[in-house]
């Protein structure tokens, strides 16, 4: 990988689901539909915060287990994607601070790309629908890796897929799970922790930039800036 601008050899990968849009609403609601669906009545939003941060294919697993759910793995994950991707087309919106950063580093020439617990499909429905694909055409799923966050797999494979070394690579976070992957794969990493009262969890704590506020303080010049003092010292 050329070293390029400001930011000089850096990559940078984003993780999808509540760090570059916000999804967790059309999760939740797709969660809670299927489980009341199989008489799970009282799916609550501190339910769903629970599985912030990880993947669609291990979220199923857990509710068969701590549910009883009598379908199979293979039947929940089918219906909670067909069910999410009903929403998530039409009413996910990026967080305009996070498009603001994409544009950033699209106009530096930065490599990008997306990894997420989310489907394939999924992503290409909001990347699509929000107009971030054209900047974010790589993009990897945990559905294509051997294990979702917090194992460090889809953010190796998106370096790979870069031609990026990890230890060139930013990861941008939103959950505890992906912080942990981040700093498994040798990445540096920018928090913005989803749940703000999560900030002082132990998972954030190697984040090279970690935005306690979330969503609400995050700004992508600060983040930018942060990167160009990254490289240079670098």
């Amino acid at each position: 990988m050329e070293p390029m601008g400001k930011l000089g050899g850096i990559a940078v990968v984003f993780d999808l689901d509540g760090t570059l849009v916000d999804s967790e609403p059309n999760y939740y609601e797709a969660g809670r539909g299927l489980l009341a669906e199989h008489g799970v009545p009282d799916f609550t939003w501190a339910d769903h915060e629970q599985y912030v941060g990880i993947s669609t294919q291990e979220t199923v697993e857990h509710w068969k287990r701590r549910y009883g759910l009598s379908a199979s793995v293979d039947e929940l994950l089918t219906a909670k994607n067909r069910r999410y991707l009903r929403l998530a087309g039409r009413s996910t919106r990026a967080y305009p601070e996070m498009r603001r950063f994409v544009e950033l580093l699209a106009a530096e020439g930065v490599p990008m790309a997306v990894a997420s617990g989310s489907s394939r499909e999924a992503i290409a429905a909001i990347l699509t629908g929000t107009g971030l694909a054209a900047h974010l055409p790589t993009v990897v799923s945990a559905d294509e890796v051997a294990h979702g966050k917090p194992a460090p797999d889809v953010f190796l494979e998106a370096a790979r897929r870069l031609g990026a070394r990890p230890a060139d690579c930013v990861v941008v976070e939103d959950a505890a799970p992906g912080a942990v992957a981040a700093h498994a794969a040798g990445m540096r990493c920018i928090a913005v922790p989803y749940v703000a009262a999560q900030a002082d969890a132990p998972e954030f704590s190697t984040a090279g930039l970690l935005v306690r506020g979330g969503q609400s303080e995050f700004r992508a010049r600060a983040a930018y800036d942060w990167l160009v003092r990254t490289a240079r010292a670098a």
